[in-house]
């Protein structure tokens, strides 16, 4: 993924339709959905198990586990949309990029909590700005604060329909859990899947020619 181009998305500005990304969310879910839904019963399991029999190392799940595992939808999302070979495994594959993934994860939250303490709203701005960090390690190999600048600058360009597609999100994962809380895990999935989803659409044009080594690419 090229810097430069990048930029050059950022500064055309960007614009896309919510109600479009949810429904090749839909899509792309039901394409293969045991696999999302026996993916997500896992995370629940491992989240479940720290709760219940690891309480007081639950922090240690959210910091080292936590983002690799979320991502495995990202790296998945990524094989069904260039509609490459699929295999459970291939959910694991965000432990390829652990150590920037745990260190974006861990920093771009300390900010998020921080601009929360101090005015609220802040904190609120780079919840949303940070929305596609993680995306930004893994398919453009930057390191953090590079990935953590891209998205939030991304964002910035129309931040209050990025805000809408989260508050979309948020009502899609609320209606989950009023279907007796199991259709969180087809919610769930379907949340990652829109966030790559529209990552890739608004991200495609900064794709390089030659893809580097050991670097994944929308």
């Amino acid at each position: 993924m090229n810097q430069d181009k990048i930029q050059r998305i950022i500064d055309s500005g960007v614009d896309f339709n919510i109600k479009e990304i949810l429904t090749k969310a839909w899509e792309m879910f039901k394409s293969r959905a045991l696999f999302h839904v026996g993916y997500m019963v896992l995370i629940g399991a491992i989240q479940a198990a720290f709760t219940v029999y690891l309480a007081d190392f639950t922090f240690l799940y959210s910091i080292f586990l936590a983002p690799p595992l979320v991502c495995g939808f990202y790296l998945v999302a990524n094989r069904q949309s260039q509609k490459e070979y699929l295999d459970f495994q291939n959910y694991f594959d965000g432990f390829k990029y652990w150590w920037n993934l745990i260190s974006t994860n861990l920093i771009s939250s300390i900010f998020i909590v921080g601009g929360i303490i101090l005015l609220i709203i802040p904190g609120i701005y780079l919840l949303i700005g940070y929305m596609f960090s993680l995306l930004f390690v893994i398919f453009g190999g930057f390191d953090f604060w590079t990935s953590m600048e891209l998205s939030r600058r991304l964002v910035h360009t129309n931040w209050l329909k990025f805000f809408l597609f989260a508050l979309a999100l948020i009502a899609l994962n609320i209606f989950g859990f009023l279907c007796l809380i199991v259709g969180l895990f087809i919610t769930i999935p379907m949340t990652y899947l829109a966030v790559y989803i529209l990552f890739e659409e608004l991200t495609i044009d900064a794709i390089d020619e030659e893809p580097k080594d050991n670097i994944i690419h929308v």
